[in-house]
């Protein structure tokens, strides 16, 4: 049986994110996959690579991968905190995350959750490559943004 996209992602993610974070978990789902430390449910911060429709990115025309971190707390205002320490740290993480990434609402529910993502326009799902070019922007978000989120 030939494994999904992101089951692909998840088997290159257990390779490339630093040990020295500890054991990550990983939820696979057939659009997206979800990392994060610690408890073995997913937590309201994690990290995450998923298919997006191409109406909530303005390049897209049939779909998008957003990839990055996400804070997804019930009420907004503890959202705002996570992200306003990261933001505060920007620096930090900037560099190896790149300019790519956008600090803002979520993608699809604006109103409450928040982000630190980018996201690429109408990739080919087909590419062999695509699984580990994934894995490892989602490494390089693991690896600038947890040491800073864990001094929180």
């Amino acid at each position: 049986m030939e494994q999904s996209l992101f089951e692909e992602v998840g088997d290159a993610l257990r390779g490339m994110v630093p040990t020295e974070l500890g054991s990550a978990q990983l939820h696979v789902r057939r659009y997206g996959i979800k990392l994060w430390f610690g408890a073995e449910t997913s937590p309201r911060e994690h990290y995450e690579a998923q298919l997006i429709g191409a109406d909530a990115v303005d390049d897209a025309t049939v779909l998008a991968v957003e990839i990055g971190f996400h804070a997804e707390y019930p009420r907004l205002v503890d959202n705002e905190k996570v992200i306003a320490h990261l933001a505060g740290n920007e620096k930090r993480w900037r560099k190896i995350v790149g300019h790519e990434a956008v600090t803002g609402p979520f993608l699809g529910r604006p109103d409450v959750w928040r982000r630190i993502s980018e996201t690429w326009p109408d990739p080919d799902l087909g590419d062999p490559e695509l699984a580990v070019e994934l894995a490892a922007r989602l490494t390089d978000y693991v690896a600038a943004l947890e040491p800073v989120r864990r001094q929180r």
